[in-house]
């Protein structure tokens, strides 16, 4: 590509007929074009035009080498239109992934009705609770809860969370009720993906790390053994929320409570993020502002 405007100026040159009218076209002095084609035959070792007063010729190189290069600013130009009309379309495959329960209900339907708006996408919508690598497994956007860690992502924040400890009447009943963080080890605690709780003392954010003998990485099966006694846990507010208003389960330690966690819109760093996913992001925090799911 060394050569790119030189031979787009030599090019010029023999449609337009003359350097000055070549020089017009492409927006430089007929010095620079006559600098170019100097250069140009320089390197190729032969003489492309015969130059006079009044015209130009082209050598028998020349009438060659125009022969294989004319249609290349236009192929160039093409293929920069065919590019920009890809990046600007949207349609193609588009790989999300989301935990399980939270893609189910409330991803899935948004995204849903944005593939009714966009037909040409070709959606791979992956759900589950462990942590996938975007990279290495291919995938566009995900959806995360709670802290991020991996800076080598970048994130838009679609919603904020809040999690319960909670548990039911029954286990209360039988168990009573932790009063501090230090009285978790006392009681029996069931566990999801997460090997530690969010909490917050002093204004601090605090995790700490529970045992438990009971561990599931479905949020439902973890919220039926709550509902069942067996034990306390920490959920977020779309798992509970129903079941705190109407007095099935209890929320403990709301003094520690930490206000709120993220749920987060991740993708990979790239020079240019495709519209396709700016498209996305903007839809689905554009419907979560728009009409909160929990």
């Amino acid at each position: 590509m060394k050569n790119w405007e030189a031979m787009e100026a030599f090019i010029e040159v023999v449609r337009q007929g003359s350097f000055s009218a070549a020089a017009l076209q492409l927006k430089v002095s007929a010095s620079h074009i006559s600098r170019l084609i100097t250069q140009l035959e320089s390197e190729l070792g032969t003489t492309l035009l015969f130059r006079t007063t009044r015209r130009i010729r082209l050598s028998e190189a020349g009438e060659l080498y125009y022969h294989h290069c004319r249609g290349l600013p236009e192929a160039l130009s093409s293929a920069e239109e065919v590019i920009s009309s890809l990046n600007n379309a949207l349609v193609g495959p588009f790989k999300i992934t989301c935990a399980t329960t939270f893609g189910e209900r409330f991803i899935a339907p948004v995204i849903n009705d944005f593939l009714i708006e966009h037909p040409k996408i070709e959606l791979d919508f992956h759900l589950s609770n462990r942590p996938v690598d975007l990279i290495e497994e291919g995938y566009d956007l995900a959806i995360r809860m709670g802290s991020l860690k991996d800076s080598s992502h970048l994130s838009r924040r679609l919603c904020d969370r809040v999690e319960y400890l909670c548990a039911s009447r029954d286990y209360v009943d039988r168990h009573g009720i932790p009063h501090t963080l230090a009285e978790l080890n006392k009681h029996r605690c069931l566990i999801g993906s997460k090997t530690h709780w969010l909490f917050q003392q002093d204004g601090q954010r605090k995790e700490v790390k529970v045992s438990s003998h009971w561990r599931s990485n479905s949020g439902p099966a973890l919220l039926d053994a709550v509902k069942k006694g067996l034990g306390i846990a920490q959920l977020p507010d779309y798992y509970v929320a129903d079941e705190l208003a109407s007095g099935e389960l209890i929320a403990l330690l709301p003094q520690y409570q930490y206000p709120y966690s993220g749920v987060w819109l991740v993708y990979p760093k790239v020079r240019q993020p495709s519209p396709k996913l700016q498209k996305v992001c903007d839809y689905l925090i554009q419907r979560f502002s728009q009409q909160p799911p929990f």
